[in-house]
């Protein structure tokens, strides 16, 4: 099960929360069905013009007598679901409950209104096909109830505000909140029994310790925290994920030294990206032997100490080596022609001792 969504946010009427609303035409109108005309009938009843936040008068952009798969803001597919309902920016206020009678919505938009309640009221785990909601702008008041996490289908965001820390700790597969540039938050102390596969939150504000307990994590192939603002030690549990694939923790404030990766622990991990941070200490050798690695950057920190003997034939399948901007003392080129797959080395940047055969690292047998 995939999983983008948002939850659990305060904002005002000025905070934008948006999920990637934009208006769809069809063709495929048909009468609208009788439930479907029910429903929205009641909205009409239940809904108030309200400018600067004042019950003024009942709202009549609706004409009942109108087959309401031809109202304007109203979307049916081929049989007469409603699948779009648009009720942006008309100063509405009131209830909408009889909105969530609509099971076949895919797009809702109540975006630029006055509603000024919360919505822990409104049963949004019900819309099991919506993939577009937006209630940007509609002066929602307190958090974003939790059921709105229930909704699988829902593509694209721009959140803000603080996400909830229990929502690691749901019995999901993959979290995907990436590039939600004014998104904070932290890691949980993560269980046993966690089922994530997944887990991206690159190009946010989330931050703090990563928890030692992110070793639980046995079912994980792809962590992807890059361009975050996590900081101290990266935890040596993290380096037994069994299933881990990819694991990306650049461009943070890591320091410390890197944990020892052994075959043993992690035998599937074939790119690992910590470049950009303040880590520090030698290279353990271990890290060359993984038998899966394909790509290495570790480019940007504070390492030092001698790159030789770490290098050996069990490195065959390393294809980019990026060790540039550290302090490593010296470096025996040669040791480079062993790895068979090569395709880029970087080390630029350093001030150190090169010894080589240039013969062997540009002609290997």
């Amino acid at each position: 099960m995939s999983l983008i969504f948002p939850t659990l946010f305060l904002f005002s009427c000025s905070v934008s929360l948006v999920l990637s609303f934009s208006p769809t035409h069809t063709d495929l109108q048909n009468q609208c069905l009788d439930d479907q005309k029910s429903a929205l009938l009641q909205l009409h009843r239940d809904l108030y013009y309200a400018p600067n936040f004042t019950f003024s008068s009942k709202v009549e952009f609706w004409d009942p007598n109108t087959d309401c798969c031809s109202l304007k803001g109203i979307t049916c597919d081929a049989v007469g679901h409603v699948i779009e309902l648009d009720l942006s920016y008309k100063n509405l206020s009131g209830s909408f409950h009889s909105i969530f009678n609509l099971h076949h919505l895919q797009r809702l938009n109540l975006a630029g209104n006055n509603f000024n309640t919360t919505l822990f009221q409104y049963e949004f785990d019900r819309f099991s096909n919506l993939t577009h909601l937006n209630l940007s702008n509609s002066c929602f008041l307190g958090q974003i109830p939790v059921g709105i996490s229930y909704l699988t289908s829902l593509v694209n965001c721009n959140l803000s505000g603080h996400f909830p820390i229990e929502v690691f700790l749901l019995q999901i597969q993959s979290i995907d909140i990436s590039e939600n540039d004014n998104l904070e938050g932290q890691l949980p102390e993560f269980s046993l029994n966690n089922t994530l596969r997944v887990l991206k939150i690159s190009f946010t504000n989330f931050s703090g310790k990563l928890p030692e307990s992110i070793g639980n994590l046995k079912f994980l192939t792809t962590l992807d925290l890059h361009g975050c603002k996590f900081f101290g030690q990266i935890p040596s549990s993290i380096a037994n994920l069994t299933n881990l694939v990819e694991l990306g923790l650049s461009y943070n404030n890591f320091s410390g030294f890197i944990p020892a990766f052994h075959r043993s622990g992690v035998p599937n991990l074939a790119y690992l990206f910590l470049w950009s941070n303040h880590l520090s200490g030698s290279i353990h050798s271990s890290l060359f032997a993984l038998p899966s690695l394909q790509a290495l950057d570790l480019s940007e920190n504070e390492l030092f100490g001698e790159i030789d003997e770490c290098l050996n034939a069990s490195s065959s399948l390393i294809e980019t080596l990026y060790l540039g901007y550290n302090s490593f003392s010296s470096i025996k080129l040669d040791m480079f022609s062993q790895i068979k797959n090569l395709r880029v080395l970087d080390l630029s940047n350093m001030s150190l001792s090169i010894e080589s055969n240039i013969t062997s690292l540009l002609f290997p047998n």
